[in-house]
């Protein structure tokens, strides 16, 4: 189990290395309900950030995780996923 949570400014992070997506993280944290869409993240950039999560955490994370619409959808199924394991 991980004790530690995803957060807006890792996520913005990685949107950056991962998808090639600059987005604030202020943004984000204001605003967690924007599309990935109108951030410019399409499901592609999605799918690499999910696959980095995979071989940082060492967890397979659910497949709704690359479904994810939002911000603040991706970080509660992720984080879920990193608190038990899942």
């Amino acid at each position: 189990m991980i004790t530690t949570a995803l957060t807006f400014d890792e996520l913005a992070a990685l949107m950056k290395q991962a998808a090639g997506v600059t987005v604030d993280a202020g943004k984000l944290d204001k605003e967690p309900d924007t599309p990935f869409a109108t951030l410019g993240l399409d499901s592609l950039g999605l799918l690499g950030i999910v696959g980095e999560l995979e071989n940082r955490y060492s967890v397979s994370l659910p497949t709704d995780a690359e479904r994810c619409k939002t911000p603040a959808e991706f970080l509660g199924l992720v984080n879920t996923a990193l608190k038990t394991g899942v």
